[in-house]
């Protein structure tokens, strides 16, 4: 079963490695492709959008196919898509590359989470599903450095076929390791979007959108926004991004204990407030090593903290309904990801990369402002623990 479930995390593994990995090498794709940095960032936007977009149609279009089918189509086609970002010459051929990949992961993401919950007992789904996600978090620990000390070392395109190398190692896990799987009952785009139609999941998503936009604004731009601490150095940007991916792992898993212990509410204001802070003193706190290393561990444990309390809240809010609520929420995530591109190269344009944090707290804000909203129409519904929280 573990073998399994490795080979899925793999997979989400070199998803979330090509999601990330783009912030390292930033400025070395614009000089290659004879464009600004505010320009190469819209690649992150693309591929983001592509997956936010594509991923409750993907799952209605493919709901008849077999799982097996599902996740190795969609793992070659970020293959393709990568390779494609690896060789294409022009800017606007890559935008259409980075689209393709977006399509890949939309496919295999929410797919991959099916079927980990179906291969193994119910009483353990909760770990298997955490196994298959900690492929995510594993790629902002390992992935995203990794792929910026090659692309330092050696070249920006040879990152992207090691992103390509990984999802083909995953292809080729899935195909061996992975049983047949019941095909699940179809259900329709129109029925995966409803949820959203009850406003306390939406202000939950919107709280998702805000926060994430906040965050993102800066990753995005992370290589000019932290120049001062790095000194243009990839080694020492790769080692941010470790500290960061370490935090944003620990933050993942201390935040399930304590929303167990405290309630949702108040986990999800306590990271977002501490987030919020965090982003206003960066300006400063990026000017120097041992300051931006401070500040980047701290953005990864609230970051990150937050996700697994705003799970918590829709599940309370959805019941039955819970996994396409979670699925619309990975879909809010990645339009974070993919605005967040657009936010900070408009951010940069006003008031310069170093002053992204101010930007980024300002969505922070607003997002803990929907967070109480949403906690507020919890209230008066009488759901979960809301009344205590």
């Amino acid at each position: 079963m573990y073998g399994r479930l490795s080979v899925l995390a793999l997979g989400t593994f070199a998803i979330g490695t090509d999601s990330f990995v783009v912030a390292g090498i930033l400025p070395q794709v614009a000089t290659s492709l004879d464009v600004s940095v505010e320009a190469a960032g819209q690649l992150v936007t693309v591929f983001a959008l592509s997956y936010a977009v594509l991923s409750p149609v993907m799952a209605a279009v493919t709901a008849h196919w077999p799982r097996r089918r599902v996740l190795l189509g969609g793992l070659a086609v970020l293959v393709v898509g990568n390779a494609l970002t690896a060789t294409l010459p022009t800017f606007g051929l890559v935008l259409a590359s980075r689209a393709l990949a977006g399509l890949g992961a939309a496919m295999f993401t929410p797919t991959a989470s099916g079927v980990a919950a179906s291969l193994v007992p119910p009483a353990q789904r909760g770990r298997a599903l955490a196994l298959v996600m900690a492929g995510l978090s594993g790629a902002t620990a390992l992935g995203a450095p990794i792929g910026t000390v090659i692309g330092s070392s050696r070249d920006w395109r040879t990152t992207m076929w090691f992103v390509a190398a990984l999802a083909a190692v995953a292809f080729v896990g899935v195909a061996a390791l992975l049983p047949t799987v019941a095909t699940p009952p179809a259900v329709t785009l129109a029925q995966r979007l409803a949820p959203a139609r009850d406003a306390r999941i939406a202000l939950t998503l919107l709280t998702t959108v805000l926060v994430l936009t906040g965050l993102y604004t800066v990753y995005t731009y992370i290589s000019v926004s932290y120049d001062r601490a790095t000194g243009g150095d990839g080694t020492r940007l790769a080692g941010l991004l470790f500290a960061f991916g370490l935090a944003a792992t620990i933050g993942n898993l201390v935040s399930g204990a304590l929303t167990d212990r405290f309630g949702n509410r108040r986990i999800i204001n306590a990271a977002v407030a501490i987030a919020a802070v965090d982003f206003a003193l960066m300006p400063w706190s990026s000017a120097a090593l041992p300051t931006a290393v401070l500040a980047i561990v701290v953005w990864g444990l609230c970051g990150w903290g937050v996700l697994v309390p705003q799970q918590h809240r829709l599940i309370q809010i959805a019941g039955a309904g819970a996994p396409l609520a979670i699925a619309l929420n990975a879909a809010a995530i990645y339009l974070a990801v993919s605005v967040s591109g657009l936010t900070g190269a408009l951010g940069i344009a006003l008031v310069g990369a170093h002053h992204l944090g101010l930007v980024a707290s300002l969505f922070i804000g607003l997002g803990l402002v929907a967070a109480e909203r949403a906690w507020a129409r919890l209230r008066r519904t009488g759901v979960g623990d809301a009344e205590t929280a």
